[in-house]
């Protein structure tokens, strides 16, 4: 047979050959390295027999697939350690992931202690280094295998599967798991590992489902490629919004208020304000925008018209009781359908379209409570909502002008590279899930990507991602952690101005039905705060500051000037206070720094004397003496136009 490998070279055998012994033969440095191989395409363990001509890579801890099968088996070892000490617990799935991988059991949750328990054990598994075997069985022996185990979920599993299946296990020494496999040819390859931490999480991700208690771990092959992990890790926790915000005193939430329900403190309201009022002067002023405003809820009639009812219900908060109560509301989790009644409040020419709404929307959606996360994922959110009513001719340009102001919000944010472009699309396997005729689907698809190609914008597209009643472009960006959120929508819709019975007067007196475009500028406030301080680590363009500005008076006796210079601060606009406490300078100047104010103003005598201060600053450090009107100048400008200034001097630190 011939082997064709991944540098296009061909290896002749006799017979049929393992690929570990194909690697082997290769050489014997690969084969300590595979972790599992592509073969004609597919992923296999590297035990799978080679029998014909085929097209072979050895996959190494290099390529994603080979740390993908490295991560896969350090999950089987972390199963194999917890049912040795919980014999009671049951597994469910242990899958490698971007960032590792994780396993979830069905036991009482764990403490970093029982994590480190747990490490030992695996530890004391690696070393005893069981032989990794593979084998299967039909479908029906396979339940009998789990039920005998009494595993419950693989059962669930096994049973999903279509009759007649050949089901495939690993069995390493004491455990054996439910597993497609591929694994490492043996236990002792893993040489560092370390559990990161444990959570609660869904069954199948469902809150209707058992909460299982989910281990998160990582593994590598070197042990200094942990530690520089692990150390990544600990500076990836520091930048997490979630402990940042709540350390800086911009959010907080409290359990008898609910997940997903954050408060937003002073400091925090103050940065949502600044971001609000420059989206509706900038939409209102430069890009067009009328504003509405609307209800935050309504009877369930309107959620029907618009399809929301059928397709989003369950991502709603509904209430009342359709079967008892003679009206049912429920909180929107959307604006579109209040704005199509706005459209509708009068007739429109085509010489009024475009038409476009804004509005500052507060929303609800009832998020599972398990995906709750900071500010990222919350159950009530505002939103830089928008939706232009336009003729069909219309459509591509304005499509492009939402693309051009979310691109324009980005760069003035400072996070335009931070972001990649999806095409949301349908899902044609599944057309119960949407309206509209494949068509118009295949129609609206075809348009945006001709759209993104134009302007040069590199995306990709994703399937099933689309919204029940069109496709959109989706602007994503990573957290700290690695997972992917959506900031930014841009949706073409050809199909609801039917639903609403929407239409204008064409130039022949016709009536004819718009379409719509739904999008964000900024999209929603609390999840791009949570970007914002995650990107700038708290320390943010001084436009953006809570605090722009502390004075610091040197001494008790200086406070009537200081208080003469914070007056005129804020006359101007600054956002500025003054620390006149009874400490000593230097320590005032240090608290300001732990604070990540962009500007301190320390005055003294000559100050006082000059009329001047002394400016500390987070980007040049000591920036020396500068009269008031000079700084006050200087700043002002700063924050007008929004200046995103680089930090050369590491005074933070």
């Amino acid at each position: 047979m011939i082997i064709t490998l991944k540098d296009g070279s061909t290896r002749s055998y006799e017979s049929a050959m393992s690929i570990i012994d194909i690697a082997k033969d290769i050489s014997e440095g690969l084969a300590r390295a595979a972790c599992a191989a592509e073969l004609n395409g597919e992923v296999v363990d590297l035990r799978t027999v080679v029998e014909n001509d085929a097209e072979l890579a050895i996959l190494t801890w290099n390529d994603d697939k080979g740390k993908a099968a490295y991560r896969h088996t350090t999950s089987h070892i972390l199963a194999q350690a917890v049912k040795r000490l919980y014999p009671e617990a049951k597994c469910a799935i242990g899958p490698a992931i971007e960032t590792g991988f994780y396993y979830d059991f069905d036991m009482p949750s764990l403490s970093r202690e029982d994590l480190d328990n747990i490490e030992k054990e695996m530890k004391k598994i690696i070393k005893e280094n069981p032989p990794i075997k593979r084998f299967t069985l039909p479908r029906e022996e396979a339940i009998a295998f789990m039920q005998e185990k009494n595993e419950p979920y693989k059962v669930e599993l096994i049973e999903d599967l279509p009759e007649g299946s050949e089901i495939s296990f690993y069995e390493q020494g004491d455990f054996t798991d439910l597993c497609a496999g591929p694994h490492l040819m043996s236990l002792k390859t893993v040489k560092a590992f370390k559990l990161i931490s444990s959570s609660g999480a869904y069954w199948r991700g469902s809150e209707k489902n058992a909460m299982l208690t989910r281990i998160y771990g990582v593994s590598f092959p070197k042990k200094d490629e942990l530690e520089a992990h692990l150390e990544y890790l600990e500076n990836i926790k520091k930048r997490d919004h979630n402990r940042l915000g709540r350390q800086m005193e911009l959010f907080t939430t409290v359990d008898v208020i609910g997940q997903g329900l954050p408060l937003m403190m002073p400091k925090g309201v103050k940065m949502i304000q600044k971001l609000q009022r420059w989206i509706e002067d900038l939409e209102d002023n430069e890009w067009g925008y009328v504003r509405t405003k609307t209800p935050l809820m309504a009877k369930s009639d309107l959620y029907k018209i618009s399809g929301h009812w059928g397709h989003y219900k369950d991502g709603m908060f509904v209430l009342g009781d359709e079967e008892k109560d003679k009206e049912v509301f429920a909180l929107r989790p959307m604006t579109c359908p209040f704005q199509y009644y706005v459209y509708k409040n009068s007739q429109h020419s085509y010489r009024d379209l475009p038409i476009r709404y804004g509005e500052t929307s507060t929303l609800f959606r009832n998020e599972d409570s398990g995906e709750m996360h900071g500010l990222t994922r919350v159950r009530q959110f505002t939103i830089s909502e928008g939706h232009l009513i336009v003729t069909p001719e219309q459509m591509v340009e304005e499509f492009k002008g939402c693309l051009a102001l979310a691109k324009h919000c980005l760069e003035t944010l400072g996070v335009e590279e931070d972001v990649t472009y999806h095409i949301s699309k349908w899902d044609p396997e599944n057309p119960g899930k949407y309206i509209g005729a494949p068509e118009v689907w295949e129609q609206t698809e075809a348009a945006i990507r001709d759209i993104l190609v134009e302007l040069g914008v590199e995306f990709t597209e994703d399937i099933g991602e689309a919204a029940f009643y069109g496709p959109k472009v989706d602007i994503n960006a990573r957290n700290v952690y690695g997972k992917e959120d959506t900031m930014i929508t841009i949706q073409w819709d050809a199909l609801l101005a039917e639903q609403f019975d929407m239409y204008y007067v064409d130039q022949n007196g016709d009536k004819k039905r718009p379409y719509i475009i739904h999008r964000t500028s900024i999209g929603c406030y609390e999840r791009t705060l949570a970007w914002l301080i995650e990107k700038y680590e708290g320390m943010f363009p001084t436009w953006l500051c809570p605090e722009q500005v502390r004075v610091l008076p040197i001494s008790e006796k200086y406070g009537d000037y200081a208080a003469k210079v914070l007056k005129e601060l804020r006359a101007n606009g600054i956002d500025a206070t003054m620390d006149n406490r009874s400490e000593k300078i230097g320590y005032k100047i240090r608290e300001a720094r732990m604070d990540r104010l962009p500007y301190m103003l320390v005055v003294g005598a000559n100050e006082e004397a000059e009329g001047k201060v002394s400016v500390r600053s987070r980007f040049l450090g000591d920036e020396g003496q500068k009269p008031l009107g000079e700084f006050i100048d200087a700043i002002c400008k700063e924050i007008r136009t929004k200046e995103i200034r680089k930090i050369e001097v590491q005074e933070q630190k």
